[in-house]
């Protein structure tokens, strides 16, 4: 280690005090510890809990503790209004340097001039640019210079100077947004045949009809009208006209009656809208994104009636040439480690640090098909995909079959993935409230018509992960477990606990091996819950032959070095330089994903301490009277071995933030942060 990270941890906050016979826990056996869920470090460790002049982790559930928390560590709610300005301010300063005149260092290089939104004035940027980072630039080893030039925090280890922006950084990152498909998108005029195919053959159209003709009735008026004597009226012909139909596209759809409360946010029917005839624009129009629907419309492109080329658009091939769904390419889960899709913390970064410690199945965070149907870029980077990701699948969550099954189209012709996962176990309260999620456990005849929807749309496996049920006593997945594999499902990963309990229990593993008993020989069974060692794998596995395997989350989270154990058999009693190496990996990983100029360092900062709030809990294995550690163990205070495992352990968000700053440099002014989840905070119905 060397000497800036052992000044930081000698200033950290963690106490010194010899430990004391009275802390708690002290006086227990390590059986009795176990039993309350507390983790039995050995005494030669245990002292007791850092004094501090005010409460730092940040983290508390009772709202008295959380008012003495520093305002450094938390986070400032701001209205839209505020950010907005923020961030135009931001723009104005010097420090926000115009990315073409970074990357080049000429500042006639921008083909804006004065009408860029970034600062062109180079002088004053490098005036007020902090200073450099220890460490190399993450892209010397691509070809061609650094894409972040001169804002590169490590710019004084190019090695070529000033760039001269001929050159491009290898990327090894794939299932980026195109630019012509996001405007289709955004202009609601990409096409789904495959999908509105499939739903027609199901029936699942039927709602919709009545939308359908009300827009056909709008779109002959407004043709009536451009073409009348108002002609030349901007209001009639222009953008007056698109956007008479934009309001009647964005009329909410009646909702079905098993919805939740009757009401839906509008943001889940906007992928139902139907768009103006594309006939004439996909034939005359030269833009680029047209090309995306040539195979789809090529035929069609004669014909000149509208409810013609929708009935073409909708027939349903011979069903006797479709693949049925056991004849599809299908992925053999069995004996493979499937690092499960973590929400915030589940990055391309950390799935990276995951496969190189030997995860062998990686897929992506949850991403919304209402946001993706829309063309959000930042929820479509939930969906890139790293090249050392060899078996790599992404999760969607929708409420509707319409909605589930364009995304899938859209995902199968847009990004290359090798299998799409659908969530219907989220128990967040937006996703739930929206129908989406759990809330699909309360509604099977939903859950068919997604599933089938989807898994006739693409070829692709289509996977299904849910939890035992939606309420806490009323499992429903073991009834449910032999349609989800004929309705076309190649693999079903199934959570030990209900939407109502949370983390409150244990997982029920029990009725997770009764469920893949009942399961038919085409479906795959994957269990999920609490995996934190080898032998809970090999339990699993062995007490349940016909799980094909085990999906691990919190497990990967505290100590992502799991799959490593489980492959050779051992615990690790991983050392804190180790731990250290393996975070100094994410932030590689992290400003190659993110960039190496300011704004990509604190993304990187951001995540990194998110993750830290989760390995903190890891309890070296040499300092353990009761191996291997469980997750629902509430670690006492301890010592590590050493300085840097001291600071590791702490459960202080202050702490992570020094670590953070042993990897990448002090935080800059008012830096404030708090853990998006509260994953040190224990339920106290666990541990009694």
């Amino acid at each position: 280690m060397d000497e800036s990270s052992k000044e930081l941890v000698e200033d950290s906050e963690v106490s010194k005090d010899p430990p004391s016979s009275k802390s708690d826990g002290a006086q227990l056996t390590p059986e009795e510890l176990v039993a309350k869920s507390i983790a039995p470090v050995k005494r030669d460790f245990l002292r007791p809990p850092p004094v501090r002049a005010s409460s730092t982790d940040g983290n508390k559930d009772d709202a008295s503790e959380s008012k003495a928390v520093p305002s450094n560590l938390l986070k400032e709610k701001k209205s839209k209004r505020q950010l907005k300005r923020e961030r135009r301010q931001e723009q104005k300063s010097p420090l926000h340097i115009c990315p073409e005149i970074a990357k080049t260092g000429n500042v006639s290089s921008c083909p804006y001039n004065n009408n860029c939104r970034f600062s062109h004035d180079l002088e004053a940027f490098k005036a007020q640019k902090p200073a450099d980072l220890e460490g190399n630039c993450p892209f010397m080893s691509d070809e061609g210079p650094c894409p972040y030039g001169l804002a590169c925090r490590f710019s004084g280890t190019h090695k070529d100077g000033v760039p001269d922006g001929t050159s491009k950084k290898k990327n090894s990152e794939m299932n980026g947004l195109k630019k012509d498909v996001q405007k289709l998108l955004w202009k609601n005029k990409m096409r789904f045949p495959k999908a509105d195919a499939k739903l027609k053959l199901l029936g699942l159209m039927g709602h919709i009809n009545s939308k359908k003709k009300m827009l056909d009735e709008k779109e002959e008026d407004v043709q009536t009208v451009s073409n009348g004597s108002h002609a030349n009226d901007e209001n009639c012909c222009g953008e007056g006209a698109s956007d008479s139909i934009d309001k009647v596209e964005h009329s909410p759809k009646v909702p079905e009656e098993d919805d939740v409360d009757g009401v839906l946010e509008t943001d889940e029917l906007r992928p139902l809208k139907k768009a103006k005839p594309v006939i004439d624009e996909y034939c005359c129009s030269g833009e680029e994104g047209v090309n995306v629907m040539e195979e789809d419309f090529g035929k069609i492109c004669t014909q000149t009636e509208p409810e013609t080329t929708t009935d073409n658009i909708l027939a349903e091939p011979d069903i006797s040439l479709k693949l049925h769904p056991r004849e599809k390419k299908l992925i053999d889960f069995r004996g493979k480690l499937y690092l499960a899709p973590l929400t915030t913390v589940g990055n391309l970064p950390f799935r990276r640090v995951c496969k190189v410690l030997g995860a062998d199945v990686t897929c992506g965070e949850m991403a919304m098909c209402t946001n993706l149907l829309q063309g959000q870029a930042s929820e479509w980077a939930l969906l890139r995909r790293h090249s050392s990701e060899d078996l790599f699948g992404v999760q969607i969550c929708g409420a509707y079959p319409d909605t589930v099954s364009r995304t899938v189209e859209l995902i199968d012709r847009e990004c290359t993935v090798d299998f799409i996962d659908i969530n219907m176990g989220c128990p967040i309260d937006i996703v739930v409230n929206k129908g989406a999620g759990s809330s699909l456990l309360t509604k099977p005849m939903r859950m068919k018509n997604i599933i089938q929807a989807a898994s006739g749309t693409v070829d692709k496996p289509v996977t299904v992960k849910v939890r035992t049920g939606y309420f806490e006593g009323r499992n429903r997945i073991d009834s449910l477990i032999e349609d989800i594999g004929h309705w076309g499902a190649s693999a079903v990963t199934i959570h030990g606990r209900s939407r109502q309990q949370r983390y409150s229990k244990l997982a029920d593993w029990e009725y997770i091996y009764q469920c893949a008993r009942k399961a038919p020989v085409a479906l795959q069974v994957l269990g999920n819950g609490d995996i934190s060692s080898y032998l809970d794998w090999n339990k699993h596995k062995s007490d349940c032959p016909e799980l094909s395997t085990c999906m691990l989350a919190r497990g990967a989270l505290i100590k992502p070095w799991i799959f490593t154990e489980i492959k050779e058999q051992r615990h690790w009693d991983i050392g804190s330089g180790e731990r250290l190496n393996i975070l100094k990996d994410y932030v590689h990983f992290g400003l190659e994903h993110w960039g190496s100029d300011s704004k990509g360092v604190e993304t990187t900062r951001h995540f990194l301490l998110e993750w830290l709030s989760y390995t903190y809990r890891y309890i070296p294995v040499g300092l353990l009277d009761v191996i291997p550690q469980r997750l629902n163990w509430r670690p006492p205070s301890y010592f590590g071995r050493d300085d840097l495992e001291t600071l590791m352990a702490s459960d202080s968000a202050a702490d992570w933030v020094r670590i953070s700053e042993i990897l990448l440099g002090k935080v800059p002014d008012g830096f404030k942060f708090a853990p998006k989840h509260k994953s040190n905070a224990y339920d106290r119905a666990e541990n009694g």
